[in-house]
């Protein structure tokens, strides 16, 4: 790249989160119902209610990092974080950020210290998990990113972020163990309690 290229990147970059900082602003006085989720994809806002089938399966993650990295870790649910391309100012339902993460001078996360996504799809957004969000986190350089389905009753596991996307998916469905040892997890995550939904 040359030095006008990167003026031009940093620019569109600043001009992105300002327009997300200000659709977030109106959003946080909106009366937006209890137990919904909002996040900006490609510049559209997206509202998803929050499933106890959703939720159990957020919290199994959760465990599974808290039980490899302690207490301590570094892990958030549906914080916002502004990932590569138009307006994407996502709320991912798990986030690993590096140990070193630190907020960037508006006081935002990073995309650059994320290690590990997992979303939980939700039907009316399913979509966005499996097509623009992917490709916003391989563009990021995600090194892991998990998909888990309720509705199909299977994960997906995506490595290897190259050009823009990731390599064909292992998919491994509920009730089988996914092994993610020599990941950025380091660890084997058990879905035999993930419940399924209709």
């Amino acid at each position: 790249m040359t030095v006008i290229e990167d003026r031009i990147e940093m620019a569109d970059a600043d001009a992105n989160t300002k327009r997300l900082d200000e659709w977030f602003e109106r959003l946080e006085r909106m009366p937006v119902p209890e137990g919904f989720r909002v996040e900006i994809v490609g510049g559209n806002v997206h509202m998803t209610p929050q499933r106890d089938t959703h939720w159990e399966i957020i919290r199994r993650f959760l465990w599974a990092l808290e039980d490899r990295f302690g207490r301590k870790v570094n892990v958030f649910t549906d914080v916002r974080i502004d990932f590569p391309g138009h307006e994407n100012g996502f709320c991912p339902d798990i986030a690993l950020l590096k140990d070193s993460a630190k907020k960037d001078d508006t006081g935002h996360w990073r995309h650059q210290d994320v290690q590990f996504v997992a979303e939980v799809i939700s039907k009316g957004t399913a979509a966005n998990d499996y097509v623009p969000k992917r490709l916003a986190y391989a563009e990021a350089e995600v090194p892991l990113y998990v998909i888990a389905d309720p509705y199909q009753g299977r994960c997906y596991v995506y490595t290897d972020p190259k050009q823009g996307d990731y390599a064909e998916p292992t998919k491994v469905d509920f009730g089988t163990d996914i092994d993610l040892t020599g990941t950025v997890v380091d660890l084997v995550l058990r879905t035999d309690d993930f419940p399924r939904d209709r």
